[in-house]
């Protein structure tokens, strides 16, 4: 079974709150989102393989140690997904993006695919799916397969806010992938919304309603 990462840093946290309260306004909504997700990638790539290098400083040569291993790339869920983009590229500059679309539908609540476009080299690289909401799981899920039946089986997926059933869906369907959330919530309401949560992600970054 995938493992469930919850980032209880007091710095996550603190934004994390001020993005939950409806007085929060579109841009500081966005700035910290950007924040967060840079922050909690930092503990995402804490794992990550290195290897001896040989250096030349000013004063000397000497053995230290870089990145080895798979190269990284990041997924965004459009569209809130792209709020988590640019965080992200500020600690790993090199990282290739690509881009899943899918929406819910208001009926169903079940995601319908409308877009994928991966690296060409997707399949050698560690991937880093990114939206900020985990709530049914569909989206994620649906996201998960498409990224697989593309050849890619090494994926981390991370959110800023998970509901219970979520974690749920993406751990039954993908054991095989970790899970790295800012804040694990008390449930789903009717609405299939997180409860307490934030709200739509999508609607306060980027203004539309």
């Amino acid at each position: 079974m995938s493992k469930v990462h919850v980032f209880d840093h007091p710095l996550i946290q603190h934004k994390l709150s001020i993005m939950r309260s409806k007085d929060t306004g579109t841009k500081e909504f966005r700035e910290l989102l950007e924040e967060i997700s840079m922050l909690m990638v930092y503990e995402v790539t804490r794992d990550l393989p290195t290897q001896d290098v040989e250096v030349e400083t000013p004063i000397c040569k000497c053995t230290t140690k870089m990145l080895a291993g798979k190269k990284l790339g990041i997924v965004p869920i459009l569209r809130a997904g792209l709020g988590m983009v640019e965080g992200v590229t500020r600690l790993i500059p090199a990282a290739r993006v690509g881009h899943i679309g899918l929406y819910r539908d208001p009926e169903t609540h079940e995601p319908v695919e409308y877009y994928c476009k991966l690296p060409a080299d997707s399949e050698n690289r560690e991937l880093l799916v990114l939206d900020p909401m985990l709530a049914t799981g569909g989206s994620a899920s649906d996201a998960i397969t498409m990224i697989k039946k593309r050849g890619c089986h090494h994926i981390r997926l991370v959110n800023l806010i998970a509901a219970p059933e979520g974690i749920a869906k993406v751990q039954k369907d993908h054991p095989d992938v970790d899970i790295y959330v800012a804040g694990l919530d008390e449930k789903l309401n009717e609405h299939a919304y997180i409860v307490p949560g934030l709200g739509d992600a999508g609607d306060r970054l980027f203004g539309t309603k």
